[in-house]
């Protein structure tokens, strides 16, 4: 399949605009560079996706307080929700998914505690696992009747399932995954590297970039090289992909991985779609139609966790 021409209209507006390449120089300024380019999006006519009840806090993480935010549904069903913002592990925060996230509380009816864990490269891994799990026991501890559930995009993603890895070796009641488009092999040797690896948003410059700031030297780590974890037993999955992404082929592989080792999974991939497109939710229809899929499959899990 093309390209989706609504993606193909956004890329070439970025272009035009001197939003790409997305790495600026340093961390710091591809930081400040990529929060710009998420805050644009919300123009003077943007509304908000609709919650109950949003609220900022803290809590006793591993590097100190780490902060959190809690978005209450209009319609609870029940769940809860640990998400983990995407951004290459060196950038993003809370305010960059606070849309995302809304969607996620909105369309699931789930509880979500969005987690800002520590960037690369001042706090390289295993930073980021070890706050995430922090969140994501945080969240059982405060909400211990809900079916739990943890949920990522892109670096957040390959969060989400090193947290799925943790919580069966530590006996934590996690019901579901949801992982939108994750890196799971830091090789970056895939085909769609090849094929993807140049004018769709991210670039395979990009991504070594930034696992060069968040495992300097490499790792065999299966939290971060989950193409070698023993997924067996892990959390049911839902696994979005996209067909313009060069980490597609890493995450179609780990589809047929968990479902090797007898994990429920669901794979929703995404015709005509690039990397980062559940950003664009609201915006471009065809990611719209991939997020919804993507969410009720989500919801079905946590509600048959919930009887």
């Amino acid at each position: 399949m093309a390209l989706d021409p609504q993606f193909r209209t956004v890329l070439d507006t970025l272009e035009a605009n001197g939003a790409l390449p997305l790495v600026r120089g340093s961390a710091i300024e591809t930081r400040e560079h990529y929060r710009a380019l998420s805050l644009s999006r919300r123009g003077a006519d943007y509304v908000p996706f609709p919650v109950a009840d949003v609220a900022d806090d803290e809590i006793d993480g591993p590097g100190g307080p780490l902060p959190i935010r809690v978005y209450r549904p209009l319609e609870d069903r029940g769940g809860v929700v640990t998400y983990l913002h995407g951004g290459g592990w060196v950038v993003g925060d809370l305010d960059t998914h606070d849309p995302v996230c809304r969607k996620v509380a909105g369309e699931t009816g789930a509880v979500v505690v969005a987690v800002d864990y520590r960037l690369a490269p001042e706090h390289p891994h295993p930073a980021g696992i070890e706050d995430t799990m922090a969140g994501l026991r945080w969240t059982h501890e405060t909400y211990p009747d809900r079916p739990l559930g943890v949920a990522g995009d892109s670096a957040g993603a390959s969060l989400a399932a090193g947290a799925a890895l943790r919580a069966r070796d530590e006996s934590l009641p996690l019901a579901a995954q949801l992982l939108w488009y994750p890196s799971t092999d830091p090789t970056q040797s895939s085909k769609s590297v090849r094929d993807n690896g140049e004018g769709y948003f991210l670039t395979a410059d990009a991504m070594r970039w930034f696992y060069d700031h968040y495992v300097p030297g490499g790792t065999d780590d299966p939290v971060v090289d989950l193409q070698h974890a023993d997924v067996a037993g892990v959390a049911p999955a839902v696994v979005a992909t996209a067909e313009f992404d060069p980490l597609r082929d890493e995450g179609d592989a780990y589809v047929e991985q968990l479902r090797a080792a007898g994990v429920p999974v669901t794979h929703v991939p995404g015709p005509g779609l690039i990397h980062g497109y559940a950003a664009f939710i609201g915006l471009v229809e065809s990611a719209d139609a991939a997020g919804a899929r993507a969410l009720a499959a989500l919801a079905d899990l946590l509600a048959a966790a919930n009887g």
